[in-house]
């Protein structure tokens, strides 16, 4: 059928860039569109099924690797700044917030790939053509300022959770080495290591980029997905042997405030919304599927999945270290080589992490950059462009070296945007010709309001504590292990 072949002919002309599977969809009338999506025939998906797009099991792991970054490892310190009853309680809140978020992308963007015929829709398609939907003739007029700044903040929120990653990675290998010569295999003794001069922790943000160079030269999204499952075993090993270590000895937690103060609770908002980092991927991810019918219930799964794993490792962090917990949960871990054995493993998941995270900016810029010039030099500006994205984020990684800012600022400025300002404006603008109901509509103001304050706060906080510490810099160059 005609639908069949527009797809199998998309499929084919993208597998150079994004490598994506073009999922089926339906061509029956606008008001039945989203049980059409979901409920296709068998002979609707014939064609496709011949394609190689990623199963469910496949799906589940990229988005559950997309959330498992760095910013489960802050979550302790993230909780401290918002309490221990408000820290978890707010962590639900916003995972299931986030979660019905990402569900309102995929609703929209099935809705106007049904109306226009298209195979996919990416974040920035999707809220062009819901401007353009708008019944304001100005927002109609300016609906590919739309796609530019979901553009924008992609690129912004991507690039800065890769450069976290790079902040993460040498902050985790410079403890690794230099405690090697006082590391035991007695994980139960209080010894403690004397503090000593050490390299500065940007060198080692140096010798991670000709491996993050060869990583991100890997263009097709399936053979990722090999990466993305190491990472999820090697994280998930990593996590099992914190948790176990966190859950013995916990203190009398009577000591720790309930609630925190109000001028904290900003960096807690930006590390939590940094933390569920996967709307980047979501459309990526159902485009990819080899049947898209049962992305809904795997992302419902992988968000439990995840904001149980959040809520878990951020409050029994914090109830174990208290006031000491640093800006990763695993810079407090003991110095015997069980525990440096997991900060190993959890480098090695992280920098296939980075591959992921890469990708989306990379597949919004470098389309561009090859539109500029002749097809022979196609692929010589794709793996420059790349590089030069690659050693921007590590540029990025040495200017601001504190982890704990760092994730707080790019929560706080560019994922809350995305995740929580943008879907339900989204929402409004694409079934505001179809009526919506005051509770929606309250409901989508609420979420919209919430994510702008803690936008303009959040940013703000974040960035006058980095100009405040700026002076201490240099004192992080040195490494006190406490068992």
């Amino acid at each position: 059928m005609s639908v069949t072949k527009k797809a199998r002919a998309r499929q084919e002309a993208a597998t150079l860039t994004l490598d994506l599977m073009p999922s089926p969809q339906s061509t029956k009338k606008l008001q039945d569109q989203e049980s059409s999506v979901l409920n296709r025939s068998a002979s609707e998906r014939s064609g496709l099924e011949e394609t190689k797009g990623i199963t469910g099991f496949q799906t589940l792991v990229h988005l559950v690797k997309g959330n498992m970054g760095t910013g489960i490892l802050g979550l302790p310190l993230a909780v401290k700044n918002a309490g221990i009853l408000m820290g978890p309680l707010s962590l639900l809140v916003m995972g299931f917030v986030a979660c019905h978020c990402m569900h309102i992308l995929v609703r929209c963007a099935r809705r106007f790939c049904c109306r226009l015929n298209k195979p996919f829709m990416d974040y920035g398609e999707t809220v062009m053509h819901a401007l353009e939907a708008s019944p304001s003739t100005w927002l109609r007029s300016h609906a590919a300022w739309g796609r530019h700044i979901v553009g924008f903040f992609l690129i912004v929120t991507q690039l800065g959770f890769c450069s976290v990653y790079i902040v993460f990675l040498a902050d985790n290998l410079k403890q690794v080495i230099e405690a090697v010569n006082g590391t035991s295999n007695n994980c139960s003794s209080n010894q403690t290591v004397t503090p000593m001069p050490t390299m500065d922790s940007r060198l080692y943000m140096l010798t991670f980029l000709p491996f993050l160079a060869l990583l991100v030269f890997i263009r097709n999204l399936r053979v990722l997905t090999i990466f993305s499952l190491l990472a999820n075993l090697s994280m998930l090993v990593s996590l099992v042997i914190i948790a176990q270590y966190i859950a013995q000895g916990i203190p009398d937690p009577s000591q720790l405030p309930l609630v925190a103060s109000w001028k904290t609770y900003p960096l807690f908002f930006g590390t939590a919304i940094f933390s569920f980092e996967s709307i980047g991927v979501v459309l990526p991810l159902e485009n990819k599927m080899k049947d898209a019918r049962h992305f809904p219930a795997i992302l419902s799964l992988g968000m439990s999945i995840v904001t149980t794993l959040y809520i878990a490792i951020g409050a029994l962090g914090y109830l174990r270290f208290g006031d000491d917990i640093k800006a990763s949960i695993t810079l407090n871990l003991p110095n015997c080589w069980l525990y440096q054995s997991v900060k190993l493993l959890y480098i090695l998941g992280i920098l296939c992490t980075y591959a992921l995270q890469f990708y989306v900016p990379a597949e919004i810029i470098i389309p561009f950059a090859i539109s500029q010039v002749s097809e022979r030099w196609a692929l010589p500006v794709d793996l420059s462009t790349r590089l030069a994205m690659v050693c921007l984020t590590c540029v990025l990684a040495v200017l601001i070296p504190r982890l704990d800012l760092v994730l707080s600022l790019v929560g706080s400025m560019s994922s809350s945007a995305l995740a929580l300002i943008i879907p339900p404006l989204l929402e409004v603008t694409t079934y505001s010709s179809r009526g919506l109901g005051p509770l929606t509509l309250a409901k989508d103001a609420i979420i919209s309001v919430l994510g702008f304050v803690g936008f303009v706060v959040g940013t703000y906080q974040a960035l006058d504590e980095l100009i405040e510490s700026g002076v201490s810099l240099p004192a992080s160059n040195s490494t006190l292990f406490v068992q």
